[in-house]
């Protein structure tokens, strides 16, 4: 009820729910009063031999649906159902969970708080903080980078030494922290279908692939007034920003013609989230020592 703003919604769902109670009262009470004085077939028909008597509900059915009328009246006092209102325990989902999360912290919070005051090169060596840190990339950062950390496309390869924004162990704990968002703007629009094509012949000349010579040297010129102001003039890119390096063989959607062409004409837009208020600074902590394991060898 909190998503709608509207106070009539919460009076809708109070009187809806009453309605439906009070309507089931009626049949139960209409069915125990009025019983028929003889028992006798129906005259109707269905499936052309079936027939019924008019026998009234058993007793026990009765019964048990009073019992169940009782207990949602019950259930609708003590938790939430009735309109707005919170019940008398004031219970929630979100309360439960954060009281769930409160007690598993303070159990297991002693055990990560011991790695969060050591150098992460360390923590990447303990053995016993490099299982926890695997067991919660598995759990949080394998659906997009793969269980063995090699990536998709779109995801980063997390295992070699290629970093857009950064390989070092503080690096990579601060992109785990507040996420990343990367943006390459679309070109198609600036350079035409042409330059574009230029341009990606260009671009694939600077990690050694095969390329049209001509058009890659009439996609230079372009590439230094359009791209190099973020992957920088000799293509090696630029950290600070995250812009990737152009003349290695790592490449995050693919290094074929036509995939650099996409690239350029549409832009891409990646964002990696932020895992500070979910899984908080001593948990990242280990997490990143593992993430460096992978990558430093250890």
């Amino acid at each position: 009820m909190a998503d709608f703003v509207s106070g009539f919604w919460n009076v809708y769902v109070m009187g809806l729910v009453a309605l439906s109670l009070l309507f089931c009262v009626f049949i139960l009470i209409a069915n125990m009063t009025k019983r028929p004085e003889k028992v006798e077939v129906q005259d109707h028909l269905w499936d052309e031999t079936l027939q019924e008597y008019n026998n009234p509900l058993p007793r026990w059915w009765l019964y048990l649906f009073w019992i169940t009328i009782f207990f949602s009246v019950a259930y609708l006092a003590i938790f939430p159902g009735f309109g707005n209102k919170q019940g008398i325990f004031g219970w929630s989902s979100i309360g439960q969970y954060e009281g769930e999360v409160a007690r598993a912290d303070e159990r297991y919070g002693p055990i990560f708080n011991q790695y969060l005051e050591k150098d992460l090169l360390a923590v990447a060596a303990d053995p016993e903080a490099n299982a926890m840190g695997q067991r919660m990339f598995l759990t949080y950062c394998a659906q997009c980078h793969g269980s063995a950390a090699t990536g998709a496309k779109g995801f980063p390869n997390l295992t070699d030494a290629e970093w857009n924004w950064g390989g070092e162990p503080d690096t990579i704990k601060t992109t785990i922290l507040g996420g990343r968002m990367g943006v390459m703007p679309p070109f198609g629009p600036a350079l035409g279908g042409e330059g574009v094509k230029d341009v990606a012949n260009y671009v694939r000349s600077l990690s050694g692939l095969a390329h049209d010579s001509l058009r890659a040297q009439r996609g230079k010129d372009l590439f230094l007034q359009q791209c190099a102001v973020c992957h920088q003039a000799d293509g090696t890119g630029n950290q600070a920003l995250g812009s990737p390096n152009l003349t290695n063989n790592s490449w995050l959607y693919g290094s074929s013609e036509a995939t650099i062409i996409e690239t350029i004409t549409n832009g891409r837009q990646n964002q990696m989230p932020a895992f500070a208020d979910f899984l908080g600074e001593a948990k990242v902590h280990i997490l990143a020592a593992y993430v460096t394991s992978l990558s430093k060898g250890q």
